[in-house]
This record gives C-alpha cells, sequence and structure tokens, in this order.
C-alpha cells in the first residue's frame, strides 16, 4: 500500500506476463519513485498475491495481492502470451472493469490492451498494442481508433503502448505526465536508455 501522500503506482504481473513489459516500466517509475519529492510509491501485485512465472521462464514474487494494493493512481497492465487466458476471465476483466472506475490513470503495454479492449475499456477511443496483434485488437473491439505508427498513444485517462520495448518509452512520457519533463530526462539519464539500435 503507499506511503506518506505519494501516489500509489501498481504494476500488475500474471503468469506469462512479458518479461519487459513489467520489468521496463518498472524500472523506469522505481528510479523515478527514489529521487522524486512527490515520493510516488511503487509496487507489484499478481491477482491472488502469489508469485508467477513470466513468458519466458523468469519467477517474480509480487509485493502483494490485488485485493491488498489499494487505491492506485496508476495501473500498469503489461501483454505477453499470458493475456491470453485473461482475455476470457469473466472475473478479471470485471475486476479491471471496477478497478479502472476508481483509477485516475490505467497504462497499458503490448498486448495488455487487448484485455483493456475486452474489458470495454478501449470503446471508440485511440490506442495501440503490438504490431502482431493490430488485427486482433480490431476484432475484439471494432470501435478502438487504432494507431500502427505511435511508440504510445495517450488519451487522457488511458494510455496504451505499442510491443514491449515501448514500454519504456511510455513510462518516461507517465514521469513527465505526472511531474515533469526535467524529471522524466533525469530517469532516461540515471538508467542510461538512450536508443541506438546496433541492427
Amino acid at each position: 500500500m503507499g506511503t506518506g501522500n505519494g501516489m500509489n503506482v501498481g504494476v500488475l504481473v500474471f503468469d506469462g506476463a512479458e518479461e519487459l513489459d513489467v520489468v521496463g516500466p518498472y524500472e523506469v517509475l522505481a528510479h523515478w519513485a527514489r529521487h522524486s519529492e512527490l515520493k510516488p510509491h511503487v509496487s507489484t501485485f499478481s491477482p491472488d498475491g502469489a508469485g508467477v512465472r513470466l513468458a519466458k521462464g523468469l519467477c517474480l514474487v509480487p509485493d502483494r495481492s490485488a485485493a491488498d494494493v489499494g487505491p492506485l493512481h496508476l495501473l500498469v497492465y503489461p501483454g505477453g502470451r499470458g493475456t491470453r487466458r485473461l482475455l476470457a476471465d469473466s472475473e478479471h476483466l470485471e475486476w479491471l472493469r471496477a478497478t479502472r472506475a476508481r483509477t485516475p490513470l490505467v497504462a497499458s503495454v503490448c498486448t495488455g490492451s487487448l484485455v483493456l479492449a475486452a474489458a470495454g475499456l478501449l470503446a471508440g477511443r485511440p490506442a495501440t498494442t503490438h504490431r502482431d496483434h493490430y488485427d486482433e485488437l480490431a476484432r475484439i473491439d471494432p470501435t478502438v481508433v487504432l494507431d500502427t505508427e505511435a511508440r504510445f498513444v495517450d488519451d487522457g485517462d488511458v494510455v496504451t503502448s505499442a510491443g514491449v520495448s515501448a514500454g519504456i518509452d511510455m513510462a518516461l512520457h507517465l514521469v513527465a505526465r505526472l511531474e515533469s519533463d526535467d524529471a522524466a530526462r533525469a530517469v532516461r539519464r540515471g538508467i542510461q536508455y538512450d536508443p541506438d539500435p546496433p541492427v
């Protein structure tokens, strides 16, 4: 749960979530939390509080369960093959709708946006996802205004990113939104994130 008056940021984890979808935004947001005067509290949580095995085998022990995470200011929802099961999980989709109703800002990474769409959270809104899943997002909710060019799409209270590494860009954008461009630049320097692909 959050400490003091700082905003509470929760990163959802689940079996089959893509590793970088989780740890990329977490690294950005946790680095920000360590240095920000706003004192945000960043934690991970799983649906039941149990440990999870991510898509490529990394095991992660979350800080708490969804029931214990407390009110969130920002929910980060990752993608990965584990979203397949969640797309058809009516109880999870209902939890997501209820959480969205009381959470000012929701951000998805990669195919996390498919679950947001399945819960009805992207109806009529601009959004993006992993490029291999554009058609699937359109099938889940044909009213979504799909952006196939952007690394991330900010539609106010819902932000969606493209695949995997785009979650880092989105998280830096969120830091800029929640605090300042200077704060985001400081995080980028701190984690030495300066993309210049070698191939």
